[in-house]
């Protein structure tokens, strides 16, 4: 008797409740055709949701991670060193989130991903499009350029504008009028601490494997900007894709997968018990916020993946403090983007009378420079 057939997608991502703003509602039309909705875009609109994204990553963050980094400066078992690291980057979000200055100075490899729909038509090359909207970006904003092209195998050079991007595409069924996206701005810090580990069915049992996930998790250190946000994947039918799934999980795109498997399927899930396992053993490990402390991670994702019975890879990836991603969509109704957090200020500590000192100088703003230069020149010769 043959065996029953059955399909999930090995990622099945459920609904998507990101908040989106309206970018604009130009250079999209719609028409009809054997009984479907089609939807047409110019490549300007592609070009632009490109450079518009790569601004806001380069300069705003998620509230959800600002709110953690909040959430160490009230915390009683953060240590001294957590609470200067957290505080530090507060700072630098609202620098950042100025519009002006960008979050790191090693402003990344730009990811794109983007799932079309079926019923999506375009007229350029999607690659061509996002590029150009990556060198747009890249050469009017303050962002470095740090994409360095192999001339022969032992000589490169810096191409100037931060290009090549990389750029995947795929069909999608399920939003077949849509056009979805993922941006990522992957800095080389937190790039290099994705590693890939063949291991054996040795590791497949809780007390071996948190044996096994310490020493991995010493080992990464501090040079991406800690505190991290974690992930570990665990099976993949293919190296590549054990590697992909933990890229992908660290941006939170995955957040949404099932929390169980499925013998039927083999599709991938998450596991939250240890995912809550892995966040205390990254606490008791006492590496913290770059000096020492309880905040190595702000969280950790753990993804379960179907295997061939011969292997186990295993992934581990961070995404650092420069947490940067976001979701965009082109739909019927517009192009839209992730709204990420402009005006971060409310996540920092607030300054009372008991912060400031007998050498802080007041400031009537009501008045004229001229005045205020004055004032503080004539106070500062008194503290003299």
């Amino acid at each position: 008797m043959a065996p029953e057939f059955s399909y999930q997608d090995l990622l099945p991502i459920g609904e998507d409740k990101t908040e989106y703003r309206l970018l604009s509602s130009d250079g999209i039309s719609k028409f009809s055709a054997d009984g479907k909705e089609f939807l047409k875009v110019s490549p300007a609109v592609i070009e632009n949701l490109t450079e518009v994204a790569i601004h806001d990553i380069s300069h705003y963050l998620r509230s959800e991670h600002l709110a953690q980094l909040a959430k160490i400066l009230k915390d009683p078992e953060s240590s001294p060193n957590d609470r200067f690291v957290a505080l530090d980057l507060l700072k630098n979000a609202n620098i950042s989130a100025g519009g002006v200055l960008p979050m790191c100075q090693d402003t990344g490899t730009v990811i794109v991903m983007g799932k079309k729909g079926q019923q999506v038509l375009t007229t350029e090359k999607d690659e061509l499009s996002i590029s150009k909207g990556v060198y747009g970006a890249f050469t009017k904003l303050n962002l470095r350029y740090s994409q360095l092209a192999p001339i022969s195998t032992w000589e490169e050079k810096n191409t100037g504008n931060n290009l090549p991007a990389q750029i995947e595409i795929y069909s999608d069924t399920d939003h077949a009028n849509e056009y979805n996206f993922l941006f990522i701005a992957k800095g080389g810090g937190s790039a290099n601490k994705s590693f890939l580990y063949q291991e054996t069915k040795a590791v497949l049992n809780p007390k071996s494997f948190l044996t096994w996930l310490d020493e991995k998790l010493r080992s990464l250190g501090t040079s991406a900007c800690p505190p991290y946000h974690l992930v570990v994947v665990i099976g993949g039918t293919s190296a590549e894709f054990t590697v992909k799934t933990a890229k992908l999980a660290s941006t939170k795109y995955l957040d949404s997968l099932p929390t169980k498997g499925d013998a039927k399927t083999g599709h991938g899930f998450r596991d939250l018990e240890l995912e809550k396992e892995i966040l205390k053993l990254t606490q008791e490990i006492g590496i913290g916020a770059q000096f020492g402390g309880k905040y190595f991670c702000h969280d950790v994702r753990v993804v379960r993946l179907p295997r061939h019975g011969a292997s186990l890879p295993i992934a581990i990836a961070v995404s650092c403090s420069a947490d940067r991603q976001v979701k965009a969509k082109i739909t019927k109704d517009g192009v839209f983007i992730e709204k990420l957090e402009t005006e971060p200020a409310h996540f920092l500590p607030a300054t009372t009378d008991e912060d400031l000192d007998k050498d802080e100088v007041k400031i009537d703003l009501s008045k004229p420079m001229a005045d205020i230069l004055a004032n503080y020149l004539s106070t500062q010769q008194k503290l003299e």
